[in-house]
């Protein structure tokens, strides 16, 4: 077996907001091979697994992890074309999918060029931007369940907004299969680079984040209910409302993540109270933030 195990790993370099403590327990997997031996360790321990990408959409407590951390971006990182079909590992990076899509003249995917995740990450989460999502272009998903590599039908995964079947059930996924169209570079280019653009313009890309902090409400947009609720620049510690765009709360100096999570709080009850919308937290919150 190949993989890595290590006591003792800070999160803060595994999560896009840059914080976090540390994991008890991780393990760098690279096959399915490492992915099962592991897996039947920590079955036999009763221990179940965190799985993490590229950390982009999780909040990890400063307190740390007791639960094992499964890293799968070394082992799982492949991406596979042929004709309209892309065949893509778990740890592969979205956006470089979306650019292999882009560099066969394939359309589909031009809405996941700068999503920061992992394709692992955006199946579970049935991730999207700009009139896109995953489940448009799902075919089938790749996943280990019980120990044993099983394939899904798309429309078996249960997809809708940000989610998919595999937040309910123990399922890890491995890659997924997507199907596009044959299509024009230039205008695949195009579409690409206007997203590009109102990213750069719209977002803070510039500091650590973990992309729109909350769901949109049905009927509402949660950056617009936080700006109108005053909450633009609002601070606790290092964690910032972006006044860019109050949809993403950023690590502007050094913030912790309890700084990140009772900003979040405070936001939610102060949307709340004003225009009686719950936000609901799109980014995953792991560990003990008492």
């Amino acid at each position: 077996m190949s993989y890595k195990y290590i006591e003792n790993e800070p999160m803060s370099r595994h999560t896009t907001f840059k914080t976090g403590g540390v994991a008890k327990s991780f393990y760098q997997i690279n096959d399915i091979g490492d992915l099962k031996a592991v897996m039947k360790i920590l079955s036999e321990s009763g221990e179940k697994p965190l799985i993490i990408g590229n950390g982009s959409n999780l909040l990890i407590s400063d307190k740390g992890i007791d639960r094992p951390v499964i890293d799968m971006r070394s082992g799982f990182d492949f991406i596979e074309v042929k004709d309209d079909i892309i065949h893509a590992g778990a740890g592969a990076i979205l956006s470089k999918v979306s650019t292999e899509a882009y560099n066969n003249s394939l359309s589909g995917l031009e809405f996941a060029h700068g999503i920061p995740g992992t394709v692992g990450g955006a199946v579970y989460m049935n991730a999207g931007a700009y009139g896109g999502e995953i489940k448009d272009v799902a075919v089938s998903v790749d996943a280990l369940i019980g120990g044993d590599e099983v394939v899904i039908p798309a429309e078996e995964m249960d997809f809708s907004y940000r989610h998919s079947k595999a937040m309910e059930e123990d399922m890890i996924i491995t890659g997924v299969t997507l199907k596009l169209n044959k299509g024009s570079k230039e205008e695949i280019k195009e579409a690409m680079d206007d997203f590009t653009m109102r990213r750069k313009e719209k977002q803070p890309l510039e500091y650590p984040s973990a992309g729109s902090t909350f769901k949109r409400p049905e009927g509402y947009f949660a950056g617009k209910l936080i700006m109108d609720s005053g909450l633009a620049g609002l601070k606790v510690g290092g964690a910032m409302v972006s006044p860019k765009h109050c949809g993403f709360i950023i690590n502007y100096d050094n913030a912790s993540s309890t700084d990140i999570y009772n900003l979040i709080c405070k936001v939610q009850e102060e949307v709340y109270s004003r225009f009686g919308v719950k936000l609901e937290p799109e980014v995953k919150m792991i560990g003990d933030f008492s």
